[in-house]
């Protein structure tokens, strides 16, 4: 598989392993369905995974460290997350309560959000010990979107400081909106930015702010959540599909099934077209895509090696 450069100088592959699925992602993932994901992944030739302590309250990522185990730790790229500190709380876990926030585990933990030098700390610190790790090569600020002054002062000053450390490679930060991300590669000093669901054939929001100002300032991008919460994930398009965690509305539903048809008359399909559509930009470095199984390890990497021809490009540009 390909890889690109970031600025700062960490090599990722073209197509990243986004692990929030194996945190159990809505529905309870297996211990053996991620370590098949991982190994497929590894297999496909993809060597950039991203976690975050969010996902699975710590499942995900003491899952990637233990499939991960073993292998040469310079031949991968692992970037995970702060901002959301892991508080136990065995007495939820023992009455029998469940996370309430998207992840189908037990309660074992809450999250509290963070963005202080000890809190940053303490967050990396934690997640190299659930990962198994020594050092992180990315780290992001995770979703401060209601956290900016804190996120842009001492969240940043104590990722600089583990990155002088040589505890992390590169830092940024990773949020569902390209505005704040903008103002971050514009105001702070960050290496890489993950935008999810602002840079994809349906919604290009990010290339009136974040691009640019990424391109201005050799600030590299991992672009996630191309698929828009389903809505450009299959092949022909439903009713019910969603975008953006909610009923896609009729528009968006009419735009998808005309580039749908187009893909098809092309020979390629609509979720080939979403994977690749961000790496036609040169500021892009990687795009992660989240997966839960091997076989959809195998299919994320059939519809990255998909071949696209260039007037297609161009039709879908029309209707975006």
């Amino acid at each position: 598989m390909q890889t690109r450069r970031t600025a700062a100088g960490v090599e990722l592959t073209e197509i990243g392993f986004g692990a929030a699925q194996l945190g159990s992602l809505y529905r309870e993932t297996t211990d053996e369905e991620a370590r098949a994901a991982v190994d497929a992944a590894w297999d496909a030739g993809i060597r950039y995974f991203d976690t975050a302590p969010h996902y699975g309250i710590g499942l995900s990522e003491r899952r990637l460290g233990e499939a991960l185990a073993g292998r040469d730790r310079d031949t991968y790229v692992l970037s995970t997350k702060v901002g959301r500190l892991l508080v136990p709380t065995p007495e939820l876990a023992a009455a029998g309560e469940r996370d309430d926030d998207g992840f189908a585990v037990p309660a074992t933990h809450r999250r509290r959000w963070d963005f202080s030098r000890d809190g940053v700390l303490r967050s990396v610190e934690e997640s190299l010990e659930r990962l198994g790790l020594d050092r992180i090569d990315i780290a992001y600020l995770h979703d401060p979107d209601q956290h900016w002054e804190a996120a842009s002062t001492t969240g940043i000053a104590a990722l600089r400081e583990l990155r002088d450390q040589g505890v992390v490679r590169a830092i940024g930060a990773g949020m569902n909106q390209s505005a704040m991300l903008a103002r971050f590669v514009r105001e702070c000093d960050v290496d890489v930015v993950m935008v999810a669901g602002r840079l994809t054939l349906l919604d290009r929001t990010a290339e009136e702010d974040l691009l640019p100002a990424a391109e201005e300032h050799g600030v590299s991008i991992v672009a996630a959540a191309v698929y828009n919460s389903g809505l450009l994930s299959r092949p022909e398009v439903p009713d019910d599909a969603r975008f953006d965690y909610d009923q896609a509305p009729p528009e968006l539903l009419r735009r998808a099934r005309r580039m749908a048809e187009l893909c098809r008359e092309a020979g390629v399909t609509l979720p080939d077209a979403a994977v690749q559509f961000p790496l036609r930009h040169p500021v892009v470095a990687s795009v992660v895509v989240g997966v839960r199984t091997a076989e959809q390890v195998r299919s994320t990497v059939e519809r990255y090696r998909a071949v696209i021809p260039p007037e297609l490009w161009t039709e879908l540009e029309e209707i975006a």
